[in-house]
Formats: C-alpha cells, sequence, structure tokens
C-alpha cells in the first residue's frame, strides 16, 4: 500500500505566484484580496490551472494545505448564478468537515450576488433540508449518508450537476461509504466534471479514482520538505492502566493541548472519567454522543476551553485546530493509514508536534509494519512514573449565544458588549464562532460570569439573546 501518487503519473503543473494570474472571475479575484488571500498555496499552484480548464483531476494533498480554497474556486468559478438547481456536490467524511467546507465556499462567495450554498448532514432533522431543497441550492455539501438518504426520498435531483467533489477520499473509503458514493454517483450525469482529494494514496484510492474519473490529471502536492515536524514516543503499556498511564503521560508532558484517540468507546469513556475525576479540563467524543453534545466538544476543544479531548477515530479528520502540542494513542490504529490521520493533527502550521503511541502486546504486529517505514528501529521506552504534577487545567470558558448569522451578528459585535464597561479587555476573549442561528465565545474563566451578565442584560443590535456557560 502507497501513501504517494505514483511517480509514472503526471504530478508537475504551471506554478502561478499570485491569484491574479489565474483565469477566475473579477468578484472572486476581489474577495480573495479581501481575505488577504494572494500567494497561493502548493496544492492551489498545481491544481488550480487544470481544474479551471474544467478537466477531472486527483490529488494527494494533506488536510491544512489550502486545498479546499482550491476547489471552491474551481466549483464558483462556473456557477450560474440564475440557475438554483444543484451545479456542484462536495462530499466530505464527517459532518465537521463538510461545516468547514460549506463555511469556506459561503466566504468566498460572497462577493457573488445570491449563492445559495446548503449543507445535507446528519445531525439536523432531514424535514429542514427537505425544506430548503424545495428552494434550490447552488453548491450541496454533505456526508454520504444524508446525500443518500434525500436522493432515494427523491428531495433533491442532481441532473443538472456539473461538479463533484469527493474530499478525504481515503477517509470516506475508511469509514465504509463505498458503496453509499456509487450509488450517489448513479444519479450525477456523466459529463460532470470529477475532483477527487486525498491525504493519502492507497490501491483503493487509486480504483475509486479510475472508477469515477475520466482521463483525470493525477497532481502530488505534498513536499517532503513540507511535511510536518512530528517527534513520535512509543510507550509500553505491559499490563499498565491504559488511563493510569495516560494521566502520567501528560503530566510529563505538560501539553497546552491534547488529543487522545482510542480504538473504542469504552476506553474513550474508561480515560475520560479518570482523567476527569482527577480535575484534568476534559471531554470525549464519541458514535454515543448527540450531534448536539459532539459539536460543543468539539467548539470547546478548538476555542482553548478544553485542555484534553478523548476520543475514537470519528474525530481525526474534520478538527479544525491549527495548533495541536500533543497527540496520544492508546494502543496502534487498527491500520497504518488511521495511524498517520492521528499523528498528522499535531505538528502543523510550521510547529513541531509530539505523537506518543502506547504499545499493548496485541500491537507487535502493527508496530512492526509501521517500522518498516521508518529509518531506524523504533525504541519502546518503559512507561513513564507517576508524576505530581498540577492536572491540566482551562484558563478560558465557552459561553453559548442565542442568536448567530441569521441574526446578522459578526463577532465585532460580541466584542463590543463584553468591554463596554471595560471589566474584560481584549485579551480575555478568545474564538469566536457564529452558526446560523447560535454562537460560541471563549472567555477568560475568571471573568466568566461577568460575561455572561454582560451579554444576557445588554442588547446587540437592538435585540436581548440569552446566554449560558458550557
Amino acid at each position: 500500500m502507497s501513501d504517494t501518487i505514483p511517480n509514472n503519473l503526471p504530478e508537475k503543473a504551471p506554478e502561478p505566484i499570485q491569484f491574479n494570474q489565474l483565469s477566475l472571475p473579477n468578484a472572486l479575484l476581489t474577495r480573495l484580496d479581501e481575505m488577504g488571500y494572494q500567494q497561493m498555496t502548493r496544492v492551489q499552484s498545481l491544481s488550480l490551472p487544470i481544474i479551471l480548464n474544467n478537466a477531472d483531476a486527483v490529488v494527494h494533498a494533506e488536510t491544512g494545505s489550502g486545498k479546499t480554497t482550491a476547489f471552491a474556486l474551481a466549483l464558483l468559478s462556473k456557477l450560474d448564478t440564475k440557475s438554483f438547481a444543484p451545479q456542484a456536490l462536495v462530499l466530505c467524511p464527517t459532518r465537521e468537515l463538510a461545516q468547514q467546507v460549506a463555511d469556506e465556499v459561503r466566504k468566498l462567495a460572497k462577493s457573488i450576488a445570491n449563492i445559495k450554498v446548503l449543507s445535507l448532514c446528519g445531525g439536523e432533522p432531514t424535514r429542514i433540508q427537505t425544506h430548503s431543497l424545495e428552494h434550490g441550492a447552488h453548491v450541496l455539501v454533505g456526508t454520504p449518508g444524508r446525500v443518500l438518504d434525500h436522493l432515494q426520498q427523491r428531495n433533491v435531483d442532481l441532473s443538472t450537476l456539473t461538479t463533484l467533489i469527493l474530499d478525504e477520499a481515503d477517509r470516506m473509503l475508511e469509514m465504509g461509504f463505498q458503496e453509499s458514493l456509487n450509488a450517489i454517483i448513479e444519479h450525477t450525469p456523466k459529463t460532470r466534471q470529477t475532483l477527487l482529494f486525498s491525504a493519502t494514496y492507497p490501491q483503493n484510492i487509486a480504483t475509486l479514482a479510475t472508477q469515477v474519473t475520466t482521463k483525470a490529471a493525477k497532481i502530488s502536492a505534498v513536499q517532503e520538505d513540507n511535511q510536518p515536524k512530528i517527534k513520535q514516543l512509543f510507550y509500553a503499556m505491559d499490563n499498565s492502566d491504559s488511563a493510569q498511564m495516560v494521566m502520567n503521560v501528560l503530566a510529563q508532558q505538560q501539553p497546552e493541548n491534547c488529543l487522545i484517540f482510542c480504538n473504542t468507546k469504552n476506553e474513550v469513556k474508561d480515560i475520560f472519567n479518570t482523567l476527569s475525576t482527577n480535575n484534568f479540563s476534559v471531554l470525549a467524543l464519541h458514535g454515543e454522543l448527540e450531534q448536539k453534545d459532539r459539536d460543543q466538544a468539539i467548539i470547546q476543544f478548538s476555542n482553548g476551553s478544553v485542555r484534553v479531548l478523548v476520543a475514537t477515530d470519528v474525530a481525526s479528520r474534520g478538527l479544525d485546530i491549527a495548533e495541536l502540542d500533543l497527540v496520544i494513542s492508546v494502543n496502534m490504529a487498527h491500520d497504518l493509514d488511521t495511524h498517520t490521520h492521528r499523528i498528522g493533527r499535531t505538528g502543523r502550521a510550521g510547529k513541531e508536534g509530539v505523537a506518543i503511541t502506547l504499545i499493548g502486546a496485541q500491537d507487535d504486529y502493527k508496530m512492526r509494519l509501521l517500522e518498516d517505514t521508518f529509518a531506524e528501529p523504533i525504541e519502546v521506552k518503559p512507561a513513564p512514573p507517576l508524576s505530581h504534577s498540577k492536572p491540566l487545567k482551562a484558563t478560558m470558558t465557552t459561553l453559548q449565544l442565542s442568536g448567530g448569522k441569521k441574526d446578522k451578528l459578526r463577532p465585532g459585535d460580541v466584542v463590543g458588549v463584553l468591554t463596554k464597561d471595560n471589566v474584560l479587555s481584549a485579551e480575555d476573549i478568545g474564538k469566536i464562532k457564529l452558526e446560523s442561528t447560535f454562537g460560541f465565545v471563549a472567555v477568560n474563566s475568571r471573568l466568566a460570569k461577568h460575561a455572561l451578565e454582560l451579554i444576557s442584560n445588554n442588547k446587540i443590535k437592538g435585540k436581548r439573546f440569552r446566554a449560558k456557560l458550557l
């Protein structure tokens, strides 16, 4: 199994330096300038000259490389704004990633009048999406399961589709979406443009690419010198309690934030309970959670209100965390691709990261397979001793607001009300995320109750909003 596109496939393309060297509509060039997007990333410079010419493409590009902007520009550049029939469909493996993609498309589309982008994912009642579909949409972004549900219920017609994008296709295949993808593609025109983006290039991706694309350009946007700087460490668990060992590692490393991966939801619960009992700032993420709780856990971890997130591999993609200090794997992942995705969450944005794998007796075979990809033998160190360092605690707390984008709220409005009496400064306010009907803001924990009072007792844009601490 190979993680790179074979060398005999073309991977080079002209490399423009600026976006304005591309044949993009003026409205998009203006919007890119407003967003501060000028110099292209490697994946953008390699792929855009090809995909803007309506060619199919298979693109090998890691998460965080700028690929979303690349395919968003491609699909937006050829939309017929007068037709509200679906013209582009982006399929993603998780709801979280689909939301990020939809947000990026909406941001880029702001300079084009009346563009409607609709998300079709689980976690929201189907009837709400069905109602939205009745009013039409230019771009659909969704997960395979929910998109297929709408097709089978005849809520959506893809006969007018001109662009199909499979984002993080390797992850979709890992999650068992092959049959759903096949069924969805049956509903699309054969004349469509198909773009396939994948962080790895195993054989099943090569097979999928052959099935869904026509004379596709093969583009590798991964550079060895651009690879994340990740230090991998391996500790022997022997018969040690995994939850206690995780706590020892956290006490030893003292990371600013840490994502812990487990192979089962029961182990997630066990480790979460141990860390929580010992006063760590921690939340859990697994398939049994309601979508609301899952969303809130991701929000709090991404804005620094929670220091540790314990998760199954459902969280390995779609988490928008630019700087992640530490990733811990409790036992080896089920396969090497998943191991790569796990550790790839750290060492991003030019930062150095640490990935620690806790090795049990059952992991020996998988560890040896991993070792075959290393230049030197893996050194499995003894478990770190129990440390009496203070547990990891967060300095920020998240407030949830009852208003969002549909109420015309902007981040500046939230900052304005929080700083109006000069008790909170700008440094006391962290990330602000506004959804359609609600929003989240991270504030200094010491001043969280005061922030809650400010929002509850003051009008924002002439209207009162409720707020609560998460």
